[in-house]
């Protein structure tokens, strides 16, 4: 009888019990609260996925991840995330209990040069189980130690690791489970549980709505605390990193991985109206197709490309959203008539009325101009007969109407000239084009490019007349195919190009840095970002194509021309010596209105100096010893060396002569 009456009290227990548990799961109010309503206000990256173990596998699999490993700030942040796992007992039984559901993983900057990363993890209605903290610890080895303290009228649980000394501080808010190894991250949730700011931002709700499909995983990017995250890994962030911070808003993308390594996002972002009236102006100027790469270079490190219906629709488009801002349009206004006066020219008849469908800039790798950022502002023609004839008749204004007094220079049956209208382009398109100051310029087939350095303009001709041309890169023509051939912004970076541009810039403090990196820099060669216009926000796609490192370097990206170079003759005897002295090395100036050019040995004493007329040499050519004694005279016409030359030893002595 006592038997049955134990066994009858289990089964009432266990009835209970299963009671408790239909009440828990089915019956109970839900009253659960979203994971983004725990987010500190102030992440730079948000990283959500609904089966993150599954996620995470593919991730982890891929060979682009891989040797990523090998970097120390991917290790970095893999051994982060896997720490969470490695608290427990290292072996998934977390993340595989709770896989299937939500997971958040954020990254915050938590001074200037250090991150934190913050979880959440949505427990649904297993959260209202007491029994889980419990189980919790069960899960904990003998190298960790848990304590407990209350913030704020929440517990935080405190799990310290014995070895490494660092400490992961969690905390159960309704049904999420929050995670850190930086307890104000944990604290900082606690506080806007009853206030929460990122989730209730309406800017990152009209994203968040619009990246709806799952794939791999959604992230979102903050870009209000974009540029503080890339002061990170540099002390001064380019103008680009600050004017992205400044107009845009979220970005919202969805993941994908396919078999060969290439990572496609796709997404929508918004922009800040308030900073923002170019892309406003965009967002509302429709869409092109993108031909400029018919003309750049095949060392094109960065091309950036904007598209519209028309030039003239995107000129009236940003001159209406200016007025949003009296004043600011005003100053604009002011300055048009100011230019439009003096020159006695109209801008909209001599310039706008050309310009076709698509503008783009371009930073090259120059085969002349080595070491220098060379760019380029190109200017598709809708009409290229009508480009020709207003651009002359604004250069003959500039003529009458200032001193400036400057022949075409031919390059290559191309003509380059120079328009100076000092600042003229950032006073028309904005400051993204402030780096086209006082520009030369060249027509090429059915565009007209610019740039403040004429060599660039060089270097382009010299690509098409090669049939070197981004457009004939089978690289890049597969790339491309990712992308839809039409756009409102389109950015490419072919990016063992640019790396190299970097190097050649950099200090000497970033230039180990980017040695030290350059692996894990050059292992995606290609990445682009393209925005289309959709209502009021841009439909956003990003690629990333990853390739083995030891391919890409051993790939040719282009092949050197070898220029014809005059033979080292200091300590030659006069017997040895041949007319070959005479052939001189080209030179490439960069102020075409220069009378004259001189180059400079490493201690600063003058190697070479000539006679310039327009860009050519014409005139006197004297080279020096590095002890300044004369070491070859001269004179061009028109750069041919004309007349006799002569070439002297250190001592001043007359060993060669040649007349031309």
């Amino acid at each position: 009888m006592t038997l049955k009456r134990i066994l009858y009290g289990l089964l009432a227990l266990f009835a209970l019990y299963l009671c408790y548990l239909v009440y828990i799961f089915v019956l109970s109010p839900k009253t659960n609260l979203q994971s983004i309503y725990l987010i500190p206000k102030d992440a730079v990256f948000v990283i959500e996925s609904e089966q993150p173990v599954k996620s995470w596998g593919k991730i982890s699999e891929s060979d682009a991840w891989h040797h990523l490993q090998k970097n120390d700030y991917f290790a970095e942040l893999t051994e982060n995330i896997q720490k969470v796992d490695t608290v427990f007992n290292n072996n998934h039984r977390l993340l595989e209990f709770f896989d299937g559901r939500s997971l958040f993983i954020c990254i915050h900057m938590i001074s200037p040069k250090d991150y934190g990363i913050f979880y959440v993890l949505d427990l649904k209605r297993i959260a209202k189980l007491k029994l889980l903290k419990s189980y919790l610890n069960t899960l904990l080895n003998d190298n960790y130690t848990q304590s407990k303290r209350q913030y704020h009228g929440h517990e935080i649980i405190e799990v310290h690791d014995r070895n490494s000394k660092k400490t992961m501080y969690l905390a159960f808010v309704k049904n999420q489970l929050v995670a850190s190894y930086t307890h104000s991250l944990v604290e900082a949730s606690i506080d806007q549980y009853q206030e929460p700011v990122l989730g209730r931002n309406l800017n990152f709700i009209e994203i968040n709505q619009k990246v709806e499909h799952e794939d791999l995983f959604r992230m979102y990017v903050q870009y209000n605390y974009f540029d503080d995250y890339v002061q990170r890994f540099s002390d001064k962030p380019s103008d680009w990193v600050k004017r992205v911070s400044e107009n845009f808003l979220f970005t919202g993308f969805y993941f994908d991985l396919d078999p060969n390594g290439t990572l496609t996002a796709n997404g929508f972002t918004n922009i800040n109206l308030a900073n923002e009236h170019y892309l406003k102006a965009l967002q509302k100027s429709g869409t092109a197709e993108r031909t400029i790469p018919s003309i750049a270079p095949k060392r094109t490190a960065l091309y950036i490309s904007y598209g519209f219906d028309s030039f003239a629709e995107f000129y009236r488009n940003f001159e209406t959203v200016q007025q949003n801002d009296p004043k600011q349009f005003e100053s604009y206004q002011s300055a048009i008539e100011k230019v439009e006066k003096f020159l006695k020219i109209n801008v909209k008849e001599n310039f706008v009325s050309w310009i076709g469908d698509e503008i783009g800039l371009l930073q090259i790798q120059s085969s002349i101009s080595k070491g220098k950022n060379d760019m380029a502002m190109v200017l598709k023609a809708n009409a290229i007969e009508d480009a020709k004839t207003n651009l002359d008749f604004v250069l003959k204004q500039i003529k009458k109407k200032t001193p400036v007094k400057f022949k075409a220079v031919d390059y290559k049956e191309h003509e380059i000239n120079f328009l100076s209208i000092k600042g003229f382009f950032k006073m028309l398109l904005g400051a993204r084009f402030d780096e086209f100051d006082k520009p030369y310029f060249t027509i090429i087939e059915d565009y007209v490019v610019f740039s403040d350095n004429p060599n660039t303009l060089k270097s382009i001709i010299d690509g098409v007349m090669d049939k070197e041309t981004l457009s004939r890169s089978e690289d890049f023509k597969k790339f491309n195919k990712h992308f839809e051939q039409k756009s409102t912004v389109f950015v490419y970076s072919n990016v063992p190009v640019l790396y190299n541009n970097m190097y050649a810039l950099a200090d000497a403090t970033t230039r180990e840095k980017l040695r030290k990196n350059k692996d894990f820099i050059i292992c995606f060669p290609q990445v682009g970002l393209q925005l289309t216009p959709e209502d009021n926000l841009f439909e956003s796609r990003l690629v990333l194509s990853y390739q083995d490192v030891e391919v890409v370097k051993k790939k040719v990206q282009f092949e050197e021309k070898e220029q014809t170079s005059r033979p080292i003759t200091q300590n030659l005897a006069s017997e040895e010596i041949t007319d070959a002295i005479f052939d001189l090395a080209r030179i490439y100036p960069t102020d075409l209105n220069a009378e004259s050019f001189r180059k400079l040995y490493a201690n600063g004493a003058i190697k070479f100096e000539v006679d310039l007329s327009d860009g050519l040499k014409h005139g006197r050519y004297t080279e020096y010893y590095p002890d300044g004694s004369e070491k070859i005279t001269g004179r061009f016409r028109k750069d041919v060396q004309v007349g006799a030359w002569r070439y002297y030893d250190p001592e001043g002595k007359m060993i060669w002569k040649k007349r031309f």
